[in-house]
């Protein structure tokens, strides 16, 4: 599907075949070393007639989905069988592992983990590489928690009460797959990093956000991917062209490490906004410059050390430099397939799955966790990972993010009818504190039916009318057949969790990529671990379901 990093592992593996011609990654082979069984909803297993097969990444790795979850299920692999366990649950049992009992409750686990969303995932597959005893459970019976996708439409429509079946214009509710969380992954990444290390690229496919674009005067301008599209460009004038080109050849030469590269700039002391004086940029070069490429949400950055921001334009630009056409990637049939890779993971190296199982109670002892209770039994542990939802009492609100999902019969005007890209509308263009996020993809990416668009706006909010202030964005995606309005609270843990072990995940913010959330995975694993985070860590440590060193 793409070039470069993410088509690494497109080599034949001992047992398999090569690449598949929709996939880079190569069919999964029958699995070689013991693996732990995975526990799924009664629900799926009294639905089994009506489940239907859907080939996540390539024809020989089946997701199993159907309407009783709303969600496609976990992955099992090629051979994968059905066995009824205990709690009015069902086993997913791999064949000749011998699986076919639930693993018990009351066990001892190195970590339990509650919630499957991206985070829990991520950081429940690095434990179980690591070599930890690891129970994950979730009260829902689907993977991805608030950053789950969701189908088919018609599930979409009952979550956010709207009543009625879709139109029949929608189309087959099975052919989406919608986002709750609008996100893309930039291709020079910390996420993509971390999908390569733990080789989770083989459950996945990829395709290239077509485009970046900017708000500008009421108008939307593409950001300039190459020499030529910048000269061409009328984000600005020719004069502050070859300033603006001069400031990027100084960000590209610049190395933290090196003095030689900081051409009289402090990179810890020099204020952002002291930075693009020294250049003469100006303020609609400053806004494009801090918004679409450093992305961040309002301006407080200017009067802080301008090295992070130097940083982060280098990751747009080194991002940029791997694929041409936009930093971005996004995988196909959502990011719901995200905690879904790193699940598998997890379950490859011991850990432990159980879905739709509700959480009675997390067990504190003289203030440092001991276990979780659920249906009666009790599984003890040493230490608990958790999104905010199962902890309301240890978290706080800091604020809140709308998201407005639209769904569209056309591409954005202005966008060169692209199937996918992302518009960055600066605060400063319409008088606000913190920028507007677009997130468009399509039909072209698996999550839509023939022909339509996804369109999702998120800001933080920061008046009473949260609707109003979105307003702009809403204008560009006119007309617009259906919307999805949601408003989310901004939780943050209220302390550290050294003293009671009990580690919990900050909510999604606005930002349009997974920055945020992986600075929030590698804090909490340094919380855990007492070291710092270290992506030679997550490699894979054994050999695994295939069979290869």
């Amino acid at each position: 599907m793409i070039d470069g990093p993410l088509s690494a592992f497109s080599k034949p593996r001992p047992g398999c075949g090569g690449p598949s011609r929709r996939s880079p990654f190569p069919p999964p082979c029958l699995p070689s070393p013991p693996c732990p069984a995975l526990l799924f909803p009664s629900e799926v297993a009294a639905g089994l007639p009506h489940l239907q097969l859907r080939f996540a990444s390539s024809p020989g790795f089946p997701f199993l989905s159907g309407p009783e979850t709303g969600l496609s299920a976990p992955p099992v692999a090629p051979g994968g069988r059905v066995v009824p366990g205990p709690s009015s649950r069902c086993v997913f049992s791999l064949p000749g592992l011998g699986c076919s009992s639930s693993p018990a409750m009351n066990e001892e686990y190195d970590v339990i983990v509650l919630g499957t969303g991206l985070t829990e995932c991520i950081l429940s597959g690095i434990m179980s590489v690591n070599g930890k005893k690891v129970l994950h459970m979730d009260r829902n019976p689907y993977y991805g928690g608030e950053s789950a996708s969701i189908t088919p439409l018609e599930d979409l429509y009952k979550r956010f009460k709207i009543p009625g079946a879709p139109p029949a214009s929608m189309g087959r509710g099975r052919d989406w797959n919608v986002d709750l969380i609008p996100k893309f992954l930039m291709a020079n990444g910390q996420l993509v990093k971390m999908l390569l290390y733990t080789e989770v690229t083989r459950y996945l496919d990829f395709k290239v956000t077509e485009g970046s674009f900017v708000y500008k005067g009421g108008k939307i301008y593409k950001v300039p991917s190459t020499e030529a599209e910048a000269l061409a460009s009328s984000l600005m004038g020719l004069f502050e062209k070859r300033r603006f080109r001069k400031f990027l050849v100084y960000v590209a030469n610049f190395d933290e490490k090196d003095p030689r590269t900081f051409e009289g700039i402090d990179p810890m002391k020099t204020a952002m906004r002291e930075v693009y004086k020294k250049f003469d940029l100006g303020q609609d070069v400053i806004d494009f410059t801090g918004h679409a490429l450093a992305l961040y949400r309002t301006d407080d950055y200017l009067d802080q050390p301008c090295c992070e921001t130097i940083n982060r334009i280098k990751l747009y630009s080194e991002s940029l430099a791997r694929y041409g056409k936009s930093p971005y990637l996004y995988p196909l049939y959502g990011l719901g397939e995200l905690p879904q890779g790193f699940a598998r993971l997890s379950a490859i190296y011991g850990g432990t799955y159980m879905l739709n199982k509700p959480i009675e109670e997390i067990i504190v002892q003289n203030g440092k966790v001991i276990g979780v209770k659920s249906e009666g039994e009790v599984a003890r542990c040493k230490q608990l990972i958790c999104d905010p939802s199962y902890v309301q009492d240890r978290v706080e609100k800091v604020g809140q993010v709308i998201r407005v999902i639209c769904i569209l019969s056309h591409p954005i005007k202005n966008t060169n009818d692209a199937n996918s890209c992302q518009i960055i509308i600066p605060q400063n263009q319409v008088s606000r504190k913190s920028d507007i996020y677009v997130c468009v993809i399509s039909s072209a990416h698996s999550v839509a039916a023939q022909g339509k668009y996804i369109a999702i706006v998120s800001t933080t909010v920061e008046t009473e009318e949260p609707e109003k202030e979105i307003r702009p964005a809403l204008e560009l995606l006119e007309p617009i057949e259906q919307k999805f309005v949601s408003i989310s609270d901004l939780l943050v843990p209220k302390d550290l969790g050294t003293e009671s072990q009990i580690f919990i995940s900050r909510t999604y913010d606005a930002t349009t990529h997974f920055e945020t959330t992986c600075d929030d995975i590698k804090d909490i694993y340094k919380r855990m671990t007492g070291s710092e985070f270290d992506f030679e860590e997550m490699k894979r440590k054994k050999n695994d379901i295939y069979g290869e060193d």
